[in-house]
């Protein structure tokens, strides 16, 4: 890249503009960090799918989740952890048993990404 790429020259600021951009990106500043907290725990392959399994099946226990991903339930359960501390995910339990499940304030931010992945699988 040479310096011309990379430089600004303009005749003059829009300061109108500017400002009404930085209201835009201070009022939606916590919808920012929240959507960036769901895409980084989102990045990790396990926690997609994990993510991915409990919105198509609504709700699964670590062992169904360990059975179907084929790995341990501590290894599940890590995972499962660091779901539920970002409050991406939910739980209930049943006697022993605990079900995990999506919680529906993000279910709007990640939707469109699983609706991606069955998309490019129906175009395979």
């Amino acid at each position: 890249m040479d310096n011309q790429e990379i430089s600004c020259i303009r005749a003059f600021a829009d300061q109108v503009q500017i400002y009404n951009c930085k209201q835009q990106l201070k009022v939606a500043e916590n919808s920012f960090a929240n959507l960036a907290q769901v895409l980084n725990l989102a990045g990790n392959e396990v926690r997609l799918k994990i993510l991915f399994l409990l919105n198509q099946e609504n709700e699964l226990c670590p062992c169904d989740i360990s059975d179907i991903l084929e790995m341990s339930v501590p290894a599940v359960s890590q995972h499962l952890r660091k779901l539920k501390d970002a409050n991406l995910i939910q739980f209930r339990k049943v006697g022993q048993t605990i079900f995990y499940s999506l919680k529906p304030n993000h279910l709007k931010v990640i939707e469109p990404l699983f609706q991606h992945i069955q998309q490019a699988e129906l175009a395979l």
